[in-house]
């Protein structure tokens, strides 16, 4: 990131802190809403549910937020995101230390949280265009993935032993980050957003922008489709290792460490993102992480939760590679004027899904094992590889060289 602006360089560490505390204190809780719900109803179903309730809001509420962060002040949103959150996680902890804490109010807690995710996210993606340089821009999206991977490694480690200490403490942590995080953001000074004049148009206008721009690049828009596919099976094996961890006896700072191993390997991944980018082309990047789901069949014939935990980490590796050529790409040669809209759809048909995963998982782990649950993962993976290897669209992936020819 050395080519940046001096204070375009501050600002994207500021940025950077910001998301960082964010992510740090849902981290914290992407292990501790399982376990709370568990340790309260002991039913996986319900866990489920709540996955599902932190997960959905990506689905129903991506398109208003890509139109609220094209039409108001990016910051605000973000600051606005982070303060609604910290309340709604304060609420829980505070009937968790009274010993009142429902069901219901688990799940609300959770939806709050992912409507102040989505929020937060789609504001952010313009920020980051404001303070990077279009071609810099896979770097910097390298760069926030290997961050978020170093969050992803201690979070949920962190996270399940702080609930061990107590149920309200890694809930507490949560709605401090988010103190911290608006503290970032309000010490920025570059403007997240272009001058534009407020548009008139018609809201169902507006999106269609959105949406039609994402049509015209058939790279992106088939990689939106599949990637929002394999975003319904992700999430889903990670749900079936909590649970299959938890059946197995492990506590929940064991728990959290198979899932920081998961964390370390999309820490190395992004580290070789480099490495991956001048040597490999789009394409083979994007069939290199689909193709991955093939080391999953393992835990079909060794069913425990450690070869369960093996064989997702060839995809661990892949996830951030992927995720610095695609978004990067997008984001770089998205208008300003429509970024937010254009994130939002391509949000929306990627994230369509990803809620059903752990829900299907849930009400899975209900009624059969675990490895069939894995098993349909695994298929819907496989042949989403299929599916990517033959697309005429993925054959076709542009080149990141193109970059070089947009305008500072």
């Amino acid at each position: 990131m050395s080519q940046i602006p001096l204070r375009r360089n501050r600002d994207f560490v500021l940025l950077e802190a910001g998301r960082l505390l964010s992510s740090t204190g849902t981290q914290l809780t992407t292990i501790a809403y399982p376990l709370l719900v568990l340790a309260l109803t002991h039913s996986p179903a319900k866990a489920g549910i709540v996955s599902f309730a932190r997960l959905v809001p990506h689905a129903l509420f991506a398109l208003p937020a890509g139109l609220a962060a094209d039409r108001w002040n990016r910051k605000r949103l973000m600051i606005a995101a982070d303060i609604v959150r910290a309340l709604a996680i304060a609420s829980l902890v505070a009937t968790i230390l009274l010993h009142r804490t429902a069901f219901w109010q688990i799940v609300l807690v959770a939806l709050v949280g992912g409507i102040g995710s989505v929020l937060f996210t789609a504001a952010q993606v313009g920020a980051l265009r404001a303070v990077v340089p279009p071609r810099q821009l896979p770097a910097a999206v390298a760069t926030q993935g290997a961050r978020s991977s170093i969050v992803l490694l201690v979070g949920p480690p962190v996270g399940g032993a702080l609930f061990g200490l107590g149920r309200s403490i890694p809930f507490l942590a949560d709605a401090v980050s988010y103190t911290f995080s608006i503290v970032s953001l309000l010490a920025m000074r570059t403007p997240f957003q272009e001058q534009r004049d407020i548009d008139r148009s018609p809201l169902r206008a507006q999106v269609a922008e959105g949406f039609r721009f994402l049509w015209s690049q058939p790279f992106l828009r088939t990689a939106a489709f599949v990637y929002g596919l394999e975003n319904f099976a992700i999430p889903g094996v990670l749900f079936v290792l909590v649970v299959a961890g938890k059946r197995h006896g492990l506590s929940g700072g064991e728990i959290g460490g198979l899932l920081a191993v998961f964390g370390a390997c999309t820490l190395l991944g992004s580290l070789l993102s480099p490495l991956f980018r001048r040597t490999l082309s789009m394409r083979a990047i994007l069939l290199l992480e689909l193709w991955a789901w093939a080391w999953t069949v393992a835990f079909l014939v060794w069913r425990t939760v450690y070869v369960l935990t093996a064989s997702i980490l060839p995809l661990a590796v892949t996830l951030p590679v992927t995720d610095s050529v695609v978004d990067g790409y997008r984001v770089a040669i998205t208008p300003d004027r429509i970024l937010g809209r254009v994130e939002s759809v391509r949000s929306n048909i990627a994230l369509l899904v990803a809620s059903l995963g752990p829900l299907s998982a849930g009400f899975l782990l209900a009624s059969v094992s675990a490895r069939a649950t894995v098993a349909v993962f695994t298929a819907c993976g496989l042949l989403l590889a299929v599916w990517g290897t033959l697309s005429p669209s993925i054959r076709q992936a542009p080149s990141l060289a193109d970059l070089d020819t947009l305008p500072l």
